[in-house]
């Protein structure tokens, strides 16, 4: 006998509405609760797809306090769907508590493939794309400069995301940890009207995003050490 999940773990879109599954919609609409980083966006994409279902806030600010009541809804055999703003749930984004207690009350999931922004930004940079790292947001403060350190050796790909309000200091760190020849892009407003991709050296990237008005968040894939 199969036996439906009670976690669906769901992808939406990084920037054109389109790019929902049709799986997704139906998934979304059979739920009898959706979980969402951000119910004023959520509803905006569900509304566009005539989804009625009930929506709560789950997020990294509520996401311990709130845990235990979601898993106890879908033990009791309630269908519970994750989404955050953008992509897929757990890349960079909440949703691996909810899982890992998931797993440990042997509650069944599943995840929807999907939107996620790491892969496009990894095919359109024309680096080596057999083996590759993701990094996400490199550290804040403590572990940064180890990161870099690390980074810098490093003999694949590598994949980070970056803030707008960030970019242009993350470049400059480049600068001195990986040279100014090693060969970058720097991807942002994956599949919306103003997409971009930069590619060129690390140097051309600081003297570029210096001089320009900067917005969207952006997936930056650095070069393997040669």
């Amino acid at each position: 006998m199969v036996i439906d999940p009670q976690l669906y773990i769901v992808p939406t879109p990084i920037g054109n509405m389109g790019d929902i599954t049709i799986r997704a919609i139906e998934t979304l609409k059979n739920s009898d609760l959706i979980l969402a980083e951000d119910t004023r966006h959520a509803k905006k994409l569900l509304s566009e797809y005539k989804i009625s279902t009930k929506v709560n806030s789950y997020h990294l600010n509520n996401e311990h306090k709130k845990v235990n009541d979601y898993i106890e809804l879908m033990s009791s055999g309630q269908k519970i769907s994750l989404i955050t703003d953008a992509g897929t749930p757990c890349i960079s984004d909440p949703g691996f508590l909810l899982i890992r207690e998931a797993i440990k009350k042997e509650i069944i999931i599943t995840c929807l493939p999907g939107p996620t922004a790491l892969i496009p930004a990894l095919v359109l940079s024309g680096l080596p794309s057999e083996n590759f790292i993701f990094e996400g947001f490199l550290p804040r403060k403590k572990g940064r400069k180890t990161k870099l350190l690390e980074l810098a050796q490093n003999t694949r790909t590598t994949i980070i995301y970056e803030s707008p309000y960030r970019v242009v200091k993350t470049l400059t760190e480049f600068l001195e940890y990986f040279g100014e020849d090693r060969q970058i892009t720097l991807s942002r407003e994956i599949s919306k009207i103003y997409e971009e991709t930069f590619r060129g050296s690390v140097v051309e990237a600081v003297k570029y995003f210096s001089n320009k008005k900067i917005k969207g968040e952006f997936v930056i894939c650095i070069d393997k050490k040669k």
